[in-house]
């Protein structure tokens, strides 16, 4: 025992509905641990609390030297999102673990809601050494049973695969079906990414993922599949160290989302109630969008190129572009964006996303050691000020496209010479990209150093009132509650994948549940051409959609910034059909998720924040289905009128895929709508009030 301490027995909360039962300990050795039980079941078994580093170890020798309880009840608006006011109730539990030769301090916070846990580690200043060469975070996560896992590999540079639906005794199996990916550091073993999802065989659902993440590394999952077991894997340097710390400290949270409805897991508010208020004092800048952009073509080919030169590949120490011969199929020119402006403007569209305006793509694609881009250096033939005054006249916002060839430390250099650029050229918004192998080249996506980097950005990005839509950036924890203008991340397989063989349609009926509970994702929805065949060049690529399916997926994959990613001339083909990315909102006053299984169908419906207007969103896997709508969310003492966008009865997602229908019926409160969804369908409604 601690000299002059008083050891303190096991202590335990329960979650405000006495659903969750939560338990911590040490063992005989002064290990700490915790429990978790649901419903009167066991869910997580005893797991050890701790952390590791080389100047000293914090797993074993402590006590409990005291607890702090606390209740709270409170809510929030947050600027933008699913709903406009979120509720967080909580019941806190503050362990505090003492521990001596050496002499070692470290608090474990619970945080215990009706839907989940949350916990963390905070290390206080303490009597030994301040700084800590952290090695390993020893957080256990036991199970019960052979749970089913919807899960990705673990990597430390990419997210983007498709997801595996196994379980722990057959993980192993299923994981080496992954072939390496050309720009990731596959971690050797049973590792996964988290966000994930499980499923217990009593039909309980549990999301593991993080909150808060900063001045840390991401967490991965290190599965024993025999003990049902998983452990922190901490995304480390290329030395091995997984982070540098400076007490005091607290970690980000560990989350487990809790239920047995899997329509919890969807609304789940979770992850942003153990964020931090937001740090903005002025939001009235933040604004949600929908854009459309010169992006596409790189997917379809039609010979276009994002580099400028006749060759592509800039000649050693040429700086000056205006003497490189311009190869005529560079998209992103004053010409073709004029067109998209245009288009913007007759639609209502907000805005304009150009890639590959800026000096550097040469040298991107010539590989050389120290890639750079140049972020207030336009091609010749991308007249900014022109472009700039035809967009303001037309009433359409320009977005930026910083892509950075993953050399991070460069663009921290240019930065605020970046922003100042923007800001005197009326951009406000700007997507970022991180393609390839970070610089520094000691750093991994998700190491410390670039968790930090991303913070860095989106604070200078604050600081000049600008908005961000990040890509292949460190996965989201939540942090857009505290930083809005964090509007977007995509941190996933994406639609541009729709052109790399395809995503199956049961994808975007796993990214709900798995990576949005981060935080919203730029998916890149709207495709309406579904077969790349259409655009020749021997491309044959099937998206695993519907057109349909695409309208629905702006309510099923909801993002304050949302891209209509197809062509002009695509969306000119379907005019009824585009009709509804013009209308749907992406910002909310309400939302109801209706029905949900993983991985295999979504209903959600959704009000519209400035309006009485509704929207609902339904998506099936690659089997029909038909959806049942329960309108009672709709207010009584009204009647309503339902714009019914849908699969024909012959759509396919491979076969028939532009197949749809649009139908008007009346409707009413409590109504009860049978809606048929195709293979790899959906279907997309308004619901307005009428007079």
């Amino acid at each position: 025992m601690l000299a002059g301490a008083m050891e303190l027995a096991a202590v335990g909360i329960t979650s405000p509905n006495g659903e969750l039962l939560l338990n911590v300990d040490v063992d005989a050795g002064g290990s700490p641990y915790y429990t978790l039980d649901y419903k009167g079941k066991p869910l997580v078994k005893q797991s050890r609390l701790g952390l590791r580093a080389d100047e000293t170890e914090f797993r074993d020798g402590f006590v409990i030297a005291g607890t702090d309880t606390v209740t709270v009840d409170r809510s929030w608006q947050p600027v933008w999102g699913e709903y406009s006011d979120v509720r967080d109730h909580f019941r806190e539990l503050a362990v505090r673990l003492k521990a001596e030769n050496p002499n070692r301090e470290l608090t474990v916070r619970f945080r215990l809601f009706d839907d989940g846990l949350g916990f963390r580690y905070e290390l206080p200043v303490q009597d030994g050494p301040n700084y800590l060469t952290l090695k390993d975070e020893l957080t256990e996560f036991n199970y019960a049973g052979d749970h089913k896992l919807y899960c990705i590999p673990g990597d430390y540079d990419t997210d983007e695969y498709l997801w595996s639906e196994t379980t722990f005794t057959d993980l192993p199996e299923a994981l080496s079906n992954y072939g390496r990916h050309t720009e990731a550091q596959r971690v050797d073993g049973v590792t996964i990414q988290t966000p994930m999802l499980l499923k217990t065989a009593d039909g309980v659902y549990v999301n593991m993922h993080e909150a808060a993440l900063d001045g840390y590394p991401a967490m991965l999952l290190d599965v024993d599949p025999s003990a049902y077991s998983m452990k922190s894997h901490l995304v480390p340097d290329r030395l091995g160290v997984s982070a540098y710390l400076q007490m005091p400290f607290n970690t980000p949270w560990r989350t487990l989302i809790v239920s047995d409805d899997a329509r919890d897991i969807l609304a789940s508010q979770l992850v942003l109630n153990l964020n931090e208020p937001c740090a903005i004092e002025d939001t009235s800048w933040i604004k949600p969008m929908k854009f459309i952009g010169v992006w596409w073509e790189m997917f379809t080919g039609n010979e276009k190129t994002w580099a400028y030169s006749d060759d592509g590949l800039a000649k050693p120490g040429v700086t000056d572009y205006t003497k490189l011969k311009p190869n005529g199929r560079h998209p992103a020119n004053t010409e073709n964006v004029k067109k998209y402006i245009d288009f913007a403007a007759k639609h209502g569209i907000d805005g304009v996303l150009v890639e590959g305006w800026n000096e550097g793509w040469e040298d991107w694609a010539s590989y050389r050691k120290n890639r750079q881009f140049l972020f207030d250096k336009p091609y010749p033939d991308f007249d900014l000020p022109a472009l700039r005054d035809y967009a303001k006249e037309k009433g359409v916002k320009l977005i930026m496209h910083h892509e950075t060839a993953a050399n991070a430390a460069d663009y921290e250099l240019q930065l605020d010479r970046a922003f100042r650029f923007m800001k005197d050229n009326n951009y406000d918004a700007v997507k970022t990209g991180y393609v390839g192998a970070i610089i520094p080249r000691s750093e991994h996506h998700t190491s410390q150093w670039m968790v930090d980097h991303a913070r860095h950005v989106i604070e200078r990005a604050a600081d000049y009132q600008i908005m961000i839509d990040s890509h292949e950036a460190p996965r989201p924890t939540g942090l857009c509650r505290t930083y809005p203008n964090w509007l977007a991340q995509e941190s996933a397989r994406g639609g541009e994948f729709e052109s790399f063989g395809g995503n199956p349609p049961s994808h975007t009926c796993m990214l709900p549940f798995t990576r949005l509970k981060g935080g919203p994702m730029d998916y890149t929805p709207g495709l309406f051409e579904t077969r790349l065949s259409y655009y020749g060049e021997g491309k044959d690529s099937q998206a695993g959609t519907t057109l349909a399916r695409q309208l629905a997926l702006y309510l099923t994959m909801p993002s304050p910034m949302q891209m209509a990613c197809d062509l002009p001339e695509n969306y000119e083909r379907f005019p009824d059909a585009f009709q509804f990315i013009k209308d749907v909102p992406v910002d909310w006053q309400d939302s109801r998720y209706l029905e949900a299984e993983p991985n295999r169908y979504i209903t959600v419906a959704r009000q519209d924040k400035n309006s009485d207007d509704w929207y609902v969103g339904a998506i099936t896997d690659d089997n029909a289905r038909t959806a049942l709508i329960d309108l009672s969310f709709l207010p009584k003492g009204a009647k309503y009128e339902a714009t019914i966008y849908e699969d024909a009865p012959d759509a396919h997602w491979k076969d028939n895929p532009q197949a749809y229908r649009i139908r008007t019926v009346q409707v009413k409160p409590g109504q009860k709508l049978k809606q048929p969804l195709a293979p790899g369908g959906g279907a997309a409604i308004r619901i307005t009030k009428k007079n």
